[in-house]
């Protein structure tokens, strides 16, 4: 038994903010943030939510799928930037659709988010309890950056991207992840403080904080082993591999995970210079931006890998 993604879509703020855009409020150029991580522009929400992002998305990759929502077994969100503390974006977009069939829940696992909820329903439909999920990453990062740090603000942006998967008997679905709390506060945002009868902190608001040097070898060492891990699982070679679809957090990272791995740059499809960081939503977002230009063919061997916040991480070698 495996599964297989059966439809993708994705959803985007209408409003893109440029490097040049940034320039004019804060000390940097498009020269310093595009050498240095390859985004040119991001999208920033205004009116835009996470869970309105993540039910464009959603819609989407239903119909891609050919599918109708009263079909949906199971919706599973990966985000960190959920409008509420509850109800769970994953509910909210089960409302937006009307998924009245649909068993609904969120999970945290920063920009491994959408992997981690891609091998959740995976188990659940491997069990035989449900047929089919609709899996998605959606965030709303603009709300929690601090917009005068700009060694972090400038790397982030808002979007949701969505897949539809389906249990099947043929294909190839195997998984590797793990996380290291150790090293989680290289990546943080807290939470409100206690406030109660006994404790008065304030209300100060968080913003997200990152040490960039420690996060980058974190994923360049990281990542290459996920992946080695998941091909020798699968006795599948590095060369066999169609597309790498990886967390689009630096180009630079990329780049060292290519080198590492002895393949192609041309093998790893890039969005983050029209998107940024996403968290979350990247995987999903390059993977519907690739579905929609017919890049995939069926029976491609894709490996997919996300990784940060946490630390997490989690890699998929699928066949389309």
């Amino acid at each position: 038994m495996t599964i297989r993604i059966a439809g993708t879509g994705s959803a985007f703020p209408k409003t893109v903010v440029t490097n040049d855009d940034l320039a004019k409020v804060m000390d940097t150029s498009d020269e310093w943030i595009s050498s240095r991580t390859g985004i040119k522009e991001r999208r920033i929400a205004k009116d835009e939510t996470t869970a309105g992002m993540a039910a464009e998305a959603a819609r989407a990759a239903l119909k891609d799928a050919g599918m109708t929502v009263q079909e949906v077994d199971l919706i599973i969100v990966g985000t960190l930037s959920a409008d509420h503390f509850t109800p769970s974006c994953a509910c909210e977009i089960q409302a937006e659709l009307g998924a009245v069939n649909a068993v609904a829940f969120d999970i945290n696992a920063a920009c491994s988010g959408f992997m981690f909820s891609l091998h959740t329903a995976y188990a659940y439909l491997q069990s035989g309890l449900y047929k089919n999920a609709l899996v998605l990453g959606a965030e709303t990062l603009s709300k929690i950056m601090d917009w005068e740090d700009r060694s972090t603000c400038v790397l982030f942006g808002d979007g949701a991207g969505a897949a539809v998967v389906r249990r099947e008997e043929e294909g190839i679905f195997v998984f590797d992840q793990g996380s290291d709390g150790v090293k989680g506060k290289v990546l943080s945002c807290k939470a409100r403080l206690v406030n109660n009868l006994l404790v008065q902190q304030g209300h100060e608001p968080d913003y997200v904080h990152m040490d960039g040097q420690e996060v980058y070898k974190f994923a360049v060492s990281t990542v290459p082993a996920s992946i080695n891990k998941v091909l020798d699982k699968a006795g599948v070679s590095a060369d066999e591999v169609a597309y790498f679809v990886l967390h689009q957090a630096n180009i630079r990272i990329l780049q060292s995970v290519a080198k590492r791995l002895k393949v192609s740059e041309d093998k790893f499809p890039i969005i983050l210079d029209r998107s940024g960081n996403v968290s979350a939503a990247t995987v999903p977002l390059l993977l519907d931006d690739m579905n929609k230009k017919g890049m995939l063919k069926r029976g491609d061997k894709i490996v997919m890998s996300g990784f940060g916040g946490g630390l997490t991480w989690g890699t998929a070698l699928i066949e389309w």
